[in-house]
Parts: structure tokens; sequence; C-alpha cells
């Protein structure tokens, strides 16, 4: 590439040789806009509207919340190989927790359907309740009601995070398992030797 500005050019070729690339893996981050990696992952000078299609010539995926106005760009600054793990917006998992939710999840689900064929895993990502907030039984009800919801949508696989170490025991292995459902192991400080 000579100039940030081919970043585009480049991403909507049929298949980008990335240097983060690994066969049978997607590998990718959490974000693509971090404001740091300006000069030491973007070229100096690029243009914030050309960071997504930059990041695909590098990476396979991106995990992200995109607004309404944000899907079709997201769509077109990628590669037709470019897979997006999408968040579903914290409405439903935060503030609602599952509950009364369903006007606000169709339209996440008609809003992230426009990435087509490029929409990959869609992540139930969960903030560590506390247990004045809600229960491990409480939240496990809920999600089965959840899950029992969106078992026969056509889409591609949810994934599950929980931040809540005290969560993760035999009974909600088996609710994921009963759902095919995966679940995702974070990174977060709270969670650090959940994988042991």
């Amino acid at each position: 590439m000579d100039k940030p500005e081919d970043a585009g050019q480049l991403a909507n070729s049929l298949h980008a040789e990335r240097p983060y690339y690994e066969p049978g893996l997607l590998l990718g981050t959490s974000a693509f806009t971090a404001a740091s990696w300006e000069r030491s992952f973007y070229p100096a000078g690029m243009k914030s509207r050309d960071f997504l299609a930059y990041y695909a010539t590098q990476f396979a995926t991106v995990e992200g919340a995109p607004s309404a106005s944000a899907v079709a760009a997201w769509f077109e600054k990628t590669p037709p190989d470019f897979v997006f793990a999408a968040k579903v917006p914290s409405v439903v998992t935060h503030e609602k927790m599952l509950v009364d939710c369903e006007a606000e999840f169709d339209e996440f689900m008609d809003r992230i359907g426009l990435l087509h064929e490029k929409l990959g895993p869609l992540m139930l990502q969960f903030p560590r309740f506390s247990k004045y907030e809600i229960q491990a039984d409480d939240f496990s009800r809920r999600l089965r009601f959840f899950l029992n919801r969106i078992k026969s949508l056509p889409t591609p696989q949810f994934v599950v995070e929980i931040r809540n170490r005290t969560w993760l025991d035999r009974r909600l292995t088996d609710l994921l398992r009963e759902y095919h459902m995966r679940w995702h192991l974070p990174t977060h400080p709270s969670c650090q030797d959940l994988g042991r």
C-alpha cells in the first residue's frame, strides 16, 4: 500500500493477504477504533473513516456493536471474506436483563441482518451482575426463556459471555449445551483464571 487512501481499495479485493492470519481461525480484536492505535497500528495521517477498511487488510474479523447507520458502511468497507462478530445491544443484556426486550432485540436482528454473509457469531455479553441485581437461578431462568425464543432463528451461532465466575457451573454449561450455544471466555480482569 502506497497511501492510506488505498486501504478501501485493498479491503474490497476478493481476498486480502493478512499478516494476522492463521488457517482455520478467525483472528481479530474487540474493536477497530482504539484511539491509541493511530500511528502504532494505523498509518500516520489515515482518516478514521478509513480505519475499518485498513483493519480488514490486517485481520479477518472484528467484534462490535454497530449503529443502524454504520451497518451498510461496514459491509461496503470490508472484503467478501470478512466476518463480523456483533454484540447484542446492552439494552437487552444489561439494562433489561433479557426481560421485555423483544422489540429491541428484533430491531437489532433486522439491522444486523444487513451484513448478510459477513455476519458471524452474535454475542450475548453480560456484565458481572452483583447479587443485588440478579441471582444466578433467576438469570438461568431468564437465559433459558430467551434461548428458547431465539433457537429457531435462521442466524449464525450465538455466543454467551458471562463475567460472574460464581455463575459458571454445571447448570449453566448444561443449559448452553442444550441450546447448542458457545461460551466465550473473556479476558476481562474479573475472569482471568476462568479457563484453568
